[in-house]
């Protein structure tokens, strides 16, 4: 226990010589307000036809559940369960844009939830309106699915509060026979308080070890032509895997540090550090954020001050970096090219 607790006072001294470098004083409280996104159901993942093929058996069985199974229910909630860095968000986009669930179903909504279940926010985010009493909105949300069947995406839940679901699930109960609910969270109780009529939440496993080396290697070798890759490296390749626990970003986070590392040397020196990884996910994103140049690190760091799910502007942020003089001057460029590069 005390060698526990020994690291964990190392850990936080280290995070608060890290907040001091970069200027950072504890918030009193969070903003007050939140941008919500407007979608999140675009695949922008690079890697998308990998993740396609990885979990397509997957994706066909839960279109199946929606639109066989959904036919003679007046509403069922599908939970997607699994631990952060697994592709829930990715997975759900590709059920979310499958082909026959834009036909099946006459109106379509995806929700970026998180940990603010705001009722009033999510009916509006639903309706796509910007009404903040919570009355208004639900009687809004009836009328804006009544008579529709409807498909919604709450992706990212954390809401252990069964009384908030069952305001919400009243309205959304609005919608014709047939309507589907599709849920993404890390934890098996908040799919046990949102499910109905589905016996069983759908626990999104492990990516096979072929598509984490695909998607390795694609970033890890972007640079590079295939005939040009050393078979050393390929084999440092391998063991690197044994610590992607499984985790599309894991797998990611790997292969771009990786990219631009140019020597046998410096591989070996990220497979060693590597060893550190356990089944958290975040331990492979530590090792990554470490791993950035300082002013990187500042860059990234600064974005933090933003709420959870805060929709940035690019263009503002870059400014926020310059104004805090974050960014590094290059001879001859200006300061907002460096600054996007760095955004890039």
């Amino acid at each position: 226990m005390g060698k526990k607790l020994c690291k964990i006072v190392h850990t936080i001294k280290v995070l608060v010589a890290e907040m001091n470098a970069f200027g950072f004083t504890p918030m009193q409280e969070a903003p007050a307000s939140k941008q919500w996104r407007n979608t999140d159901s675009i695949i922008i993942d690079p890697e998308k036809d990998i993740v396609n093929r990885s979990r397509n058996k997957q994706k066909k069985k839960i279109v199946n559940i929606l639109v066989d199974q959904a036919s003679d229910r007046d509403l069922i909630v599908l939970p997607i369960v699994g631990m952060g860095g697994l592709g829930k968000t990715t997975f759900a986009q590709l059920v979310y844009n499958d082909p026959e669930i834009k036909v099946y179903f006459q109106l379509q909504r995806w929700c970026c939830v998180s940990d603010d279940f705001d009722i009033a926010k999510i009916a509006s985010n639903i309706c796509q309106t910007n009404e903040m009493d919570r009355e208004k909105a639900l009687q809004n949300l009836q009328k804006e699915l009544g008579g529709k069947r409807c498909f919604v995406v709450f992706d990212d839940v954390w809401n252990e509060d069964a009384d908030k679901w069952e305001k919400l699930k009243t309205c959304l109960k609005h919608g014709a026979k047939g309507s589907a609910i599709l849920m993404t969270t890390r934890k098996l109780k908040v799919a046990h308080i949102m499910k109905m009529c589905i016996d069983d939440s759908h626990n999104l496993g492990k990516l096979h070890k072929v598509f984490l080396k695909e998607i390795l290697e694609n970033r890890a070798f972007c640079l590079q032509k295939p005939n040009d890759v050393e078979p050393e490296l390929s084999e440092v390749v391998e063991l690197i895997l044994d610590r992607c626990v499984g985790s599309p970003l894991a797998s990611k986070a790997f292969g771009s540090m990786l990219s631009i590392k140019t020597s046998m040397k410096e591989w070996r020196d990220i497979l060693t550090r590597s060893n550190t990884c356990n089944e958290d996910t975040l331990h492979v994103l530590k090792l990554s954020y470490d791993d950035l140049p300082s002013h990187l690190k500042q860059c990234f760091a600064f974005c933090a001050v933003f709420p959870k799910d805060y929709e940035i502007d690019v263009e503002i942020l870059i400014q926020l970096w310059m104004a805090h003089d974050l960014i590094p001057l290059k001879k001859g460029e200006l300061l907002e090219r460096v600054g996007r590069e760095i955004f890039d």
